[in-house]
């Protein structure tokens, strides 16, 4: 063989080998990822367990730098400066603020770190520019599930001028979007169907409060939506407490154990529209992996499913699957 093919094809080999040992090297590389948690209520324990799952059953060595922003700006913001300052190779959040978390997000990606959302995030301008995936389950068609369920609730009871409050987490455009998605199916199906109050408590201890408030100044009151979990089982608790268990239905969102419990019971809360916290956090450490892999499709918005619970034995079912109590 000439010696100028013989040197040709050792060079080749040695590019080969040399292009082999670097994508081992990388392969073995660990990434480190931020995530956030946007408080401390039962689903975001269920994303960080399927998160910390993924991980743990990834062929990536991955080291996760977790907190919980406890729905506190500052502390997201704060959280997100040490993640750009031990350089990162992605952080996960859940927006605490659609407009005042954007200048956080935005130092992130301003820094080369890909940011990925999860059931909240900033506003659909920055999603655009600085956001590299945002999952999240459908939240209209979330609300028209549970508008559905309502719809059912009311014709089989004969009621056809059903006095509805609302105790929200319109501070999240998702929220704004759930009641939107209720309303819309619910006024479809049972016309006389009226919006009489819509009033925020995200928190539980809040959420009673308004609850009661709303049962006692409303006459009356055929049912309340809670749009978030903590709104779900402030609504039941304020129904029990001011003794209309039987008189006042609760359609609500975000499936828990004790929310289970009472779609067990059944005689207050009648629906629940859920996005499985696991599942949800399994699906963003995928992304995750795909995104800094630059492996990501073009798609930045990407749907997770949606499950409706309407029976007592769907809250028997739901228990007996989530004995960790974890959603």
């Amino acid at each position: 063989m000439p010696k100028k093919m013989t040197r040709t094809r050792n060079l080749l080999l040695m590019a080969t080998l040399l292009g082999s040992a670097l994508f081992a090297r990388a392969s073995d590389k660990e990434m480190t990822i931020g995530a956030i948690y946007l408080d401390t209520q039962g689903y975001y324990a269920g994303v960080r367990q399927g998160v910390q799952d993924a991980a743990k059953d990834s062929s990536v060595q991955v080291q996760l730098i977790e907190t919980n922003a406890q729905g506190d700006i500052s502390k997201e913001s704060t959280f997100v400066d040490t993640l750009v300052a031990r350089n990162v190779d992605a952080i996960i959040l859940s927006a605490v603020s659609e407009n005042g978390s954007s200048r956080t997000v935005r130092r992130a990606s301003e820094a080369g770190i890909p940011v990925i959302c999860y059931n909240t995030c900033i506003n659909q301008k920055g999603v655009d520019k600085y956001v590299s995936a945002y999952l999240v389950g459908d939240p209209l068609e979330f609300g028209k599930k549970l508008g559905n369920a309502a719809a059912d609730y009311f014709i089989a009871n004969k009621i056809d001028q059903p006095k509805i409050a609302v105790i929200n987490c319109e501070a999240f455009e998702v929220c704004v979007q759930r009641r939107k998605g209720f309303e819309e199916v619910l006024k479809a199906r049972v016309p006389g169907a009226q919006i009489v109050a819509n009033q925020e408590g995200t928190v539980l201890d809040k959420a009673i409060s308004v609850g009661e408030k709303l049962i006692i100044s409303t006459p009356d009151l055929n049912a309340i939506m809670g749009e978030s979990g903590g709104a779900t089982l402030g609504a039941v608790k304020a129904v029990r407490n001011q003794n209309q268990a039987g008189k006042i239905a609760v359609f609500g969102s975000d499936m828990t154990t004790e929310i289970a419990q009472e779609l067990e019971n059944n005689q207050v809360l009648k629906a629940v529209v859920d996005i499985s916290g696991k599942k949800m956090g399994n699906a963003v450490f995928t992304q995750t992996l795909k995104v800094i892999n630059k492996q990501a499709d073009g798609e930045k918005v990407i749907q997770v499913p949606i499950d409706l619970y309407t029976k007592t034995e769907d809250g028997k079912q739901w228990l007996a699957t989530h004995v960790d109590g974890l959603p």
